[in-house]
């Protein structure tokens, strides 16, 4: 049986401690912060995720947390025109043989860390990591409290600002994208009877776009409005006026701004990511999730990643603790390309799809309007059909 030390007890590193410990490894979670929580509001999960969820014995856990989406529609978000509209029933499901999902990032947390702890993991909050040294087939970890923790393979799932990563790749700050985006989640009973739907539903304007969708049950709304603002300061979480989010989308259609209207308790964060790398590995040490490839939201595919590294990383070290190094380099190896297109491909949606103005805007228009829906099914297919992450 491997140790393994896990950095990060989010839904990344969760992830991954639990398909180590359905490995059959000894697996160990060292968190920042001293309980185990995760913060913020709604998460799209398509098809892979869920592929990646049921190798992990948790689909059903999360399925039953989730609400289940009929189309993802895309507006005009000045005209109040519909564009384009992928459905996600019937053919969809069964070409890519499982649903697409929101579910509050919470429900999710929730779902992994039974998972976690039915598996037998231990968890240890208050204990940031901060480094690590290797020496004689071991990997010593140092964390914010002063202390040490020993075993044979460290996974650095510490997020956007990982210390792992900072140690293991040395590329200093993530990258500040100039992007802003507000959130809320309201409750449904407060949303207009015309305007509930079982959709994600994004309006793209010039500089802007505002996503929404059903949450919890379909008891809550999720409210995402994203202004391409040239921010150049990190901004986490941060409270912002109703007035201030309701000028910065001066402009969008009626619709649009009704929605906009009922949210309250907004907050802000400035959104980052990082350019891909080569490789994320050290000896016996990997990263994973956002501490190997963050990403921006427009692909709605940053923690689906992280799921699939999860199935990969629990597939290359069923191995003797001697051949940890060498499978660790076959996981860099699986995930770089793909996730490296992701995260490439989630940066051109925002400044290709959802905020051109004028003339570039009637471009995209007629393109996706000149789309199927077994058009836009091939579009996604090398995404959502993703159903094998452990390909060695």
């Amino acid at each position: 049986m491997t140790h393994i030390l896990v950095a990060g007890g989010g839904i990344g590193g969760l992830a991954a401690a639990l398909g180590q410990a359905r490995s059959g490894h000894r697996v160990t979670v060292l968190e920042g912060r001293p309980q185990f929580a995760e913060i913020g509001a709604g998460i799209q999960l398509a098809p892979n995720a869920f592929h990646a969820l049921a190798a992990l014995g948790v689909r059903d856990a999360v399925a039953g947390r989730a609400d289940f989406i009929d189309e993802l529609r895309f507006m005009d978000g000045v005209s109040g025109e519909q564009v384009a509209a992928m459905p996600l029933t019937g053919g969809y499901r069964a070409r890519f043989g499982n649903p697409y999902a929101v579910v509050h990032r919470a429900d999710l947390h929730r779902a992994l860390l039974d998972g976690c702890r039915d598996a037998g993991v231990e968890l240890i909050g208050g204990q940031r990591v901060t480094g690590y040294e290797q020496s004689g087939g071991h990997v010593t970890v140092s964390t914010a409290a002063g202390d040490r923790f020993r075993a044979e393979v460290l996974i650095g799932a510490d997020g956007l600002r990982s210390a792992v990563r900072e140690q293991l790749v040395g590329d200093g700050p993530p990258r500040i994208s100039g992007h802003t985006i507000y959130r809320s989640v309201i409750p449904m009973s407060e949303v207009p009877e015309e305007l509930r739907t079982r959709s994600v539903t994004l309006w793209a304007g010039p500089g802007r776009h505002f996503v929404h969708y059903p949450i919890g049950g379909g008891d809550y709304l999720n409210l995402a409005a994203t202004r391409d603002d040239g921010a150049d300061t990190e901004i986490t979480g941060t409270p912002a006026t109703r007035d201030h989010v309701l000028s910065e989308f001066a402009g969008l259609d009626d619709s649009a701004r009704r929605l906009l209207e009922l949210g309250r308790d907004w907050r802000v964060w400035v959104l980052c990511d990082r350019d891909p790398v080569e490789t994320w590995v050290d000896g016996r040490v990997a990263l994973a999730g956002d501490a190997a490839h963050p990403m921006l939201q427009y692909a709605a595919q940053g923690a689906c990643m992280a799921l699939e590294d999860a199935v990969t990383l629990g597939t290359v070290l069923r191995c003797d603790p001697a051949d940890v190094p060498q499978r660790l380099e076959k996981y860099n190896g699986v995930r770089r390309e793909r996730t490296a297109r992701t995260t490439l491909t989630a940066r051109w949606m925002g400044s290709e799809l959802y905020h051109p103005a004028r003339g570039r805007a009637a471009a995209r228009n007629t393109l996706l309007a000149g789309h199927s829906a077994d058009d836009l099914h091939d579009v996604v297919s090398w995404l959502h059909g993703a159903t094998d992450f452990s390909t060695l």
